[in-house]
């Protein structure tokens, strides 16, 4: 039985979807304006992960992402200018080319991650008639008014508005005053009303449409409405962000979309935290922003980027450090060096206790399992996974795991890794081919050497099996052991 926490009405609720063998899912994606920096990079994990999830419990899984290319303004509040326009004129390019230029970095950035790409990643710009549709829709409705510079969305029409954080309308409309994040906009009556549509200046020619409303391009919130609509009905099951969209982003997708529809919009709402670095909230004064690119340039991998921002639980806030990359590293190093070993594994003996090793290892599998179903209780999945390792570890130091115990483990560690997405895959060869004539031999004579006191020679026997054959050599308690090594 799958839980997971849901934003709107704050507890873990056990996951039904409305389809019963599908999941419609939306997920808000970047403004490509920058590089997506680590932190919002985290968050896209996190949705892999339950992607990856509902995968393997059998659902067929649409998953929608997408791109804003237009109508972001400067405060996520819906203040100040659009982002894209602004980086345009300071890069001198156009906002297209702005906008596909960082959606590609991003892209890539994904890849990097192993993040499985969207099914859908529709672009704001790329859908402006179905915007103006549900403007429509919430004029016809009497949801809407005109003040100086656009259509804004009345909130204090909606009955609910708010309901996803848990205030009121007053509350949010104090909370936003208190903050100092009011737009002062004549006509504009509350300060939780928001824009469905900006009207043009007379100086913005690209990214601007004509409409029944007059010239100008869509509200931020509009746009998420109107293309996840699109996709994936009216009614959907899953929406993912980050936790900073809760109180107003996502407070007025809820908002206009049921006033539109008249039902509910989504059904679970599941927002990721906050991903601080040395403590503190990234930001260029600190100079303390770092994308994918630049922990690749540092030499450090994009899997164990993965790793470490799997290393607390997606509602949890998590502390960057390049120390605990390095840990993760190490982790991750300690993974693909067993799934190695399992991949040589030759011994075919029968050992008296297969049958309850295997037992112990479907116990832990399990576990591993069961701790993700509870709300993607990350820590403690991995450290199922930990202890699965550390069994199979043993076995291969005491000489006892044989072939058949081997592939039991690994199917489960790679099982495991369809939800991680480590790639642990590519260190594990299955039915790796038998060793050749010269490599038998010079392991059976590394083993003479060493039972003579002749070290030096089984040094040397040992870097030779290395550089030549590919295979590592190890010593146990219970004697000489092998693998093969990647490549």
């Amino acid at each position: 039985m799958f839980k997971l926490y849901n934003s709107m009405g704050r507890k873990k609720r056990r996951f039904k979807p409305m389809d019963e063998n599908s999941v419609r899912m939306y997920a808000c994606g970047i403004t490509a304006y920058y590089s997506a920096h680590i932190g919002n990079m985290r968050t896209y994990v996190n949705q892999d992960i339950l992607k990856r999830l509902l995968l393997h419990d059998g659902y067929k899984v649409v998953h929608v992402q997408n791109i804003t290319d237009v109508g972001h303004l400067a405060s996520d509040a819906d203040t100040g200018d659009d982002k894209i326009r602004a980086e345009a004129e300071k890069e001198h390019r156009s906002m297209r080319e702005i906008a596909d230029f960082y959606a590609g970095i991003f892209i890539e950035d994904m890849k990097a991650l192993n993040i499985m790409v969207p099914d859908v990643m529709p672009k704001a710009s790329e859908h402006i008639p179905e915007m103006l549709n549900l403007i429509k829709r919430l004029s016809d409705k009497g949801f809407l008014y005109q003040a100086s510079n656009g259509i804004y969305f009345d909130t204090s029409k909606f009955r609910g508005y708010g309901k996803l954080t848990g205030m009121g309308f007053k509350q949010l409309n104090n909370s936003l005053k208190e903050g100092a994040r009011v737009e002062k906009v004549e006509g504009k009556r509350h300060a939780t009303d928001f824009a469905v549509w900006r009207f043009a200046g007379q100086d913005e020619k690209e990214m601007v449409w004509d409409s029944p409303w007059g010239r100008g391009f869509p509200g931020w919130h509009l746009e998420c409405s109107a293309m996840s609509m699109k996709y994936l009905g009216e009614q959907f099951d899953i929406h993912c962000g980050g936790i900073d969209h809760l109180q107003v982003h996502h407070t007025n997708e809820t908002a206009q979309s049921e006033a539109a529809t008249g039902h509910r919009f989504v059904d679970y709402w599941v927002h990721e935290n906050f991903l601080t670095v040395d403590g503190k909230k990234m930001s260029k004064s600190l100079k303390n922003i770092y994308t994918v690119k630049d922990i690749l340039a540092k030499g450090h991998s994009a899997s164990a980027l993965r790793l470490f921002m799997m290393s607390a639980n997606y509602r949890q806030g998590l502390n960057f450090t390049f120390e605990a990359l390095s840990g993760s590293e190490s982790e991750l190093a300690g993974m693909y060096s067993l799934m190695e070993r399992l991949s040589s594994v030759q011994g075919r003996a029968k050992n008296d206790d297969t049958a309850e090793f295997k037992k112990s290892l479907r116990s832990m599998k399990k576990e591993f399992f069961a701790r993700l179903n509870d709300d993607i209780s990350m820590p403690e999945a991995l450290a199922a996974m930990h202890s699965l390792m550390n069994a199979v570890s043993a076995r291969l130091g005491s000489g006892k795991l044989n072939r058949a115990e081997a592939k039991a483990a690994a199917r489960a560690m790679l099982e495991m890794d369809s939800i991680l997405g480590l790639q642990l895959g590519g260190h594990y060869r299955g039915d790796a081919p038998p060793l050749g004539k010269e490599a038998k031999a010079l392991l059976k004579e590394r083993e003479a050497a060493r039972k003579s006191g002749d070290f030096r020679r089984s040094d040397e026997i040992r870097d030779l099996l290395r550089e030549k054959h590919g295979i590592a050599v190890e010593d146990t308690k219970a004697g000489q052991s092998w693998h093969r090594t990647p490549g």
